[in-house]
């Protein structure tokens, strides 16, 4: 019976390790301060219990050596904690700069995966052994919060804001994903797994019935959205060039209408791109008008992805051509219901 109980899941992450020693240093140090706490209480109770009805205790006036080393020991022990804490939360955080990027939108009751190379997930995931793994995530309805016990990460997903974690998986094998947020009535069934397969088997795996890639999706939706009757990179532009953008630091000259000090600038994020496309006046490039409409209610999370993955990649010079979508007469529709031809 006890030898298939586990306190912990097992531990299948680079981070895993680090994590689970420093719970166990918090806990020990606990229990043991916990149990010195309770026993000089009980000895002292029972030590200096009053031994008759005339007994009267002798005065006590203090020890200043033991009140320096009462308050000075767990100052010790917390700032070991904290400084143990910081380090191991920083490497938790901090993804490598070559962690390849997934990503993963939540929804009453599952999990949407995107690879950049176009495949596409529910409720599983597929990576490799030994490689760093960045998911960004998002969620198109409420709260929800990705995590997977094995791996010891967690982050809540929140509507309308991305959020990130990172992994480097250590060992083959499929473990759970759970949303751990309270989510509506079917939050126990939002459940899924993380498949980590071998190098070779997870290429093979990609090649397998891949779609077009992500950043392929987005320039289709780039085009059909019309973003390049804009932004066409060249002089005839009516909005700014979005070529190699990506982590710059933008100008800007309004906030959600107002014009601030000159010189201020934004970090071009994935979360600054996104509000650019859904709130345009949020923050207003220098040197531009603020004439592009919204896409909220236009595009779903999937959509916003695959169009950022696109942004993301779009390098000096690879602005598609402006195109013109005219109907033809046939589908074109008459604004007069009312009027009907003579």
């Amino acid at each position: 019976m006890f030898e298939e109980f586990k306190w912990l899941p097992d531990q299948a992450s680079t981070v895993a390790p680090e994590v689970d020693m420093l719970m166990l240093f918090i806990v020990v140090v606990t229990v043991l301060i916990t149990a010195l706490v309770t026993v000089l209480t009980l000895g002292f109770a029972v030590a200096f219990r009053r031994k008759s009805e005339s007994y009267i205790p002798a005065p006590w006036f203090g020890c200043i050596p033991l009140e320096i080393g009462w308050t000075l020991i767990p100052v010790g022990i917390c700032l070991v904690m904290f400084s143990w804490g910081v380090k191991v939360y920083s490497n938790i955080v901090i993804p490598p700069a070559d962690a390849m990027e997934i990503y993963a939108v939540g929804r009453q009751w599952m999990w949407k995966i995107q690879h950049p190379e176009g495949q596409r997930e529910i409720n599983a995931l597929h990576v490799p052994i030994g490689r760093p793994v960045k998911v960004t995530l998002t969620s198109e309805d409420v709260i929800h919060c990705f995590s997977i016990p094995a791996f010891r990460v967690k982050q809540d997903v929140v509507p309308g804001r991305y959020s990130s974690l990172w992994f480097q998986a250590t060992k083959a094998g499929t473990y759970q994903l759970f949303c751990s947020e309270y989510c509506g009535t079917e939050h126990s069934r939002m459940i899924g797994k993380v498949i980590v397969m071998e190098e070779a088997d997870y290429q093979k795996w990609l090649s397998e019935g891949a779609e077009s890639g992500q950043a392929l999706q987005g320039r289709k939706l780039y085009t059909k959205l019309q973003c390049v009757t804009c932004h066409t990179g060249n002089a005839e532009a009516k909005a700014p060039n979005l070529e190699g953008i990506y982590r710059k630091h933008i100008p800007i000259s309004h906030v959600d209408g107002v014009k601030i000090k000159e010189g201020t600038k934004v970090f071009a994020d994935d979360a600054y791109i996104r509000e650019s496309i859904l709130y345009p006046n949020a923050k207003v490039a220098a040197g531009w008008e603020s004439i592009m409409p919204t896409y909220q209610g236009l595009v779903t999370e999937e959509e916003l992805l695959q169009v950022i993955a696109y942004i993301k990649a779009l390098n000096q010079g690879q602005t598609p051509p402006r195109t013109e979508e005219t109907p033809t007469p046939a589908t074109i529709q008459n604004k007069n219901p009312n009027k009907e031809a003579n």
